[in-house]
C-alpha cells in the first residue's frame, strides 16, 4: 500500500521523531506541510493518508479514488468531511487520549505559576533585591497554597478527569460541569453558574460546538470572582477574545493562561496579545516528546487494526 503524510512538520521539531515507523505498511511519501491547492495532487493514488490539520474535503476525496483510510495525528477531526468519507467507504480514525497526562500537567504548571510566583521571584533576585533585604527571607510578592482553593472544571473527559484527580491530590475542592452526569463521580457535579461563581481556578476541557463557541464571554466572565484565574487548553474559539481582554484590562479577572487561540498561529490582531495578566503559550500542552511518541504509536496501531478488519478509534 502507498501512504502519504501531508503535514509532518506539525509532529516533530528538529527531526526529533521519524516517520519511518509507517514503512511497515508499504511505500511512504512525507511532506512537511501541504497547502490546500496541493492536497489532491500529493495524495494521488495513495490508499492511506495521515495528517493533523490539512483539510480533506468532498472534492479532495472525489479526486483521489484510491483513498481508503484517513488517519489523524490529533483527537479533533473537524478538518475531515467524515460523513462524505463514510459514504465513500473511507475509514477515518483519530488518536484519542494520547495527551491526557501532558495537558493536565500543563494546567497545573499554570496554576503553580500563579500561586508560587517563581518567575517573579527569580526576576527580583536577578535584579539584586534579595541582596539588599534586611531579613533572610524576602517575600514582597504574595503567594498562595492550593489546599482549600476551588478548582472548577468544565468538561469531564479524560483530561478533565485527570485534572480533577491532580487537584484533589493538592487538597483542592473540585467542582465539575459536564453535559452528561458521570456515574459515581467523586467530585461535586454542578450547574454552570455554580462552577463559574465559586471558581478560584476555572479550567476548560470541553469540545468546540455550537453551544460552546464564545461561551466565555462578557456575561460569563462577570460571574467570576475578581481574584479568579481562567485556563484554556481546549479550543480557542470557546473564548470571546475581546471580552476576555476587556475583563483582564479592567481587572475583572486576576489572570488568564491560554494555550489555544481562535486563530492559530496567533494573529497579531488578537486583543489578548497585549492584555494585562495574560499568559499565552503557542499550543504546546500536547507536545511533550513522550506524548508525541505515544501519538505516533496510536496512529500506527490504528492502521494495523484497520488492515486487520477491526478498526479502532473510528470516528465515522
Amino acid at each position: 500500500m502507498k501512504t502519504v503524510i501531508l503535514d509532518w512538520a506539525t509532529m516533530c521539531f528538529n527531526s526529533d521523531l521519524s516517520p519511518e515507523i509507517f514503512k511497515e505498511f508499504g511505500d511512504i511519501s512525507v511532506f512537511q506541510l501541504t497547502s490546500p491547492n496541493c492536497v489532491a495532487e500529493r495524495i494521488g493514488n495513495a490508499e492511506i493518508v495521515l495528517c493533523n490539520k490539512v483539510q480533506i474535503t468532498k472534492e479532495i476525496m472525489d479526486k483521489c479514488s484510491d483513498l481508503r483510510y484517513i488517519g489523524l495525528f490529533a483527537t479533533g477531526f473537524n478538518n475531515i468531511d467524515i460523513e462524505y468519507a463514510a459514504r465513500k467507504g473511507i475509514t477515518v480514525c483519530n488518536a484519542g487520549q494520547y495527551s491526557t497526562d501532558a495537558v493536565a500537567q500543563q494546567v497545573f504548571a499554570y496554576i503553580l505559576d500563579f500561586c508560587c510566583r517563581i518567575r517573579s521571584y527569580d526576576s527580583i533576585v536577578r535584579k539584586g533585591e534579595w541582596e539588599k533585604a534586611e531579613c533572610f527571607s524576602y517575600f514582597p510578592i504574595s503567594t498562595a497554597e492550593l489546599k482549600g482553593k476551588t478548582l472548577s472544571i468544565i468538561g469531564f473527559g479524560s483530561i478533565g478527569k485527570r485534572t480533577a484527580a491532580i487537584g484533589n491530590a493538592f487538597g483542592m475542592r473540585v467542582l465539575v460541569n459536564t453535559r452528561t452526569v458521570p456515574e459515581n463521580c467523586p467530585y461535586d457535579v454542578c450547574d454552570l453558574d455554580t462552577v463559574v461563581k465559586n471558581a478560584d481556578f476555572l479550567t476548560l476541557h470541553c469540545p468546540l460546538t455550537n453551544e460552546t463557541k464564545s461561551m466565555i464571554n462578557a456575561d460569563f466572565l462577570s460571574k467570576m470572582k475578581h481574584s479568579a484565574v481562567l485556563i484554556n487548553t481546549s479550543r480557542g474559539a470557546v473564548v470571546n477574545e475581546q471580552d476576555l481582554a476587556d475583563a483582564l484590562n479592567s481587572k475583572r479577572l486576576a489572570m488568564a493562561y491560554l494555550d489555544v487561540l481562535e486563530k492559530e498561529p496567533m494573529s497579531p490582531d488578537t486583543p489578548l496579545k497585549h492584555a494585562e495578566n495574560c499568559v499565552i503559550t503557542p499550543h504546546t500542552s500536547w507536545s511533550a516528546h513522550e506524548t508525541r511518541i505515544r501519538l505516533l504509536n496510536i496512529v500506527r496501531e490504528n492502521i494495523r487494526c484497520w488492515i486487520n478488519g477491526i478498526p479502532q478509534n473510528k470516528v465515522n
